[in-house]
């Protein structure tokens, strides 16, 4: 298989787990995908429109149905009286704990295959690929915690 195939098969390959793993926690993969960012910190509609590749609207409406779903705030900017930031309620910081977790369990298992120096290898790989290409940064490192991101 070939550099683009293999890629491009990947993302399917994380998506569909991702998607999985949303539905049974009654998550869409975008707002899994919101809980996860917002798992670090509070960001204003600017930041997540940038992290997340969403249009303003498209961002707005997403928020918008997290919110009737009590698990994400509209909270004041502390820098800009006019703008708001998105935060985590406290429901949605336990279901993007157990979210967040499943998936990462789950993801962890797709290169189960390779032993420990394909692993090491695969991730430098990619990792390179994501840092060349300024891959916003979206899902928490699971074995580190907040302080180092994917």
């Amino acid at each position: 298989m070939g550099l683009v195939a293999a890629l491009v098969r990947s993302s399917f390959l994380v998506n569909a787990v991702y998607a999985q793993a949303g539905r049974e926690h009654g998550l869409t993969p975008q707002q899994g995908q919101l809980l996860c960012v917002l798992m670090a910190q509070p960001y204003g509609m600017g930041e997540l429109c940038t992290m997340l590749g969403l249009a303003k609207s498209s961002l707005t409406g997403l928020v918008d149905r997290t919110e009737n779903n009590g698990l994400v705030r509209r909270e004041p900017d502390p820098r800009d009286s006019r703008a708001v930031r998105v935060a985590l309620t406290s429901r949605g910081a336990r279901l993007a704990d157990r979210f967040y977790t499943e998936a990462c369990r789950r993801i962890d298992q797709l290169p189960a295959a390779l032993d420990e120096t394909e692993r090491d290898t695969l991730a430098g790989l990619l990792g390179s690929v994501v840092r060349d290409n300024k891959v916003p940064v979206v899902f928490v490192e699971p074995d580190q915690g907040t302080a180092a991101h994917c």
